[in-house]
């Protein structure tokens, strides 16, 4: 896993994920990049699909930091719901690790927290704090 570095500190992460996506025409994508998340991913809490199912919002933020995956034109929301379940749990824990703020080994959420978008809503909220 490589990473770019401005500013000294990490602005965006490669990774590649355990399993990877497959796109509607068989190929799969396993490879991509995730940027430093900004102040402005506080949006996506006033979506509808959030409001309706807070689980939504780690699709919605990761859709808006992952700007690459694998040969992929975009990575939208829909890709996101496509990723196998290990493949989100280990983009949720890139992302915590990557927008952490410390330099320290970030603490895994427990799945549940994960998975139902928790530990990524705590984040988020944060980040919108000024």
């Amino acid at each position: 896993m490589s990473t770019v570095a401005h500013l000294g500190f990490e602005t965006e992460v490669e990774f590649e994920l355990p399993k990877g996506y497959v796109d509607e025409a068989g190929m799969l994508h396993r490879r991509g990049t995730m940027r430093l998340a900004a102040a402005d991913e506080i949006l996506p809490l006033r979506d509808p699909r959030v409001q309706q199912n807070e689980a939504y919002l780690a699709v919605i933020v990761l859709a808006r930091v992952i700007t690459r995956l694998g040969s992929l034109a975009d990575v939208s929301t829909t890709v996101i719901e496509g990723l196998y379940a290990s493949d989100l749990a280990h983009l949720e824990r890139l992302y915590e690790s990557l927008n952490s703020g410390d330099d320290a080994e970030p603490e895994i959420a427990p799945a549940k927290a994960r998975i139902g978008g928790a530990a990524m809503a705590r984040r988020v909220a944060v980040m919108g704090e000024a």
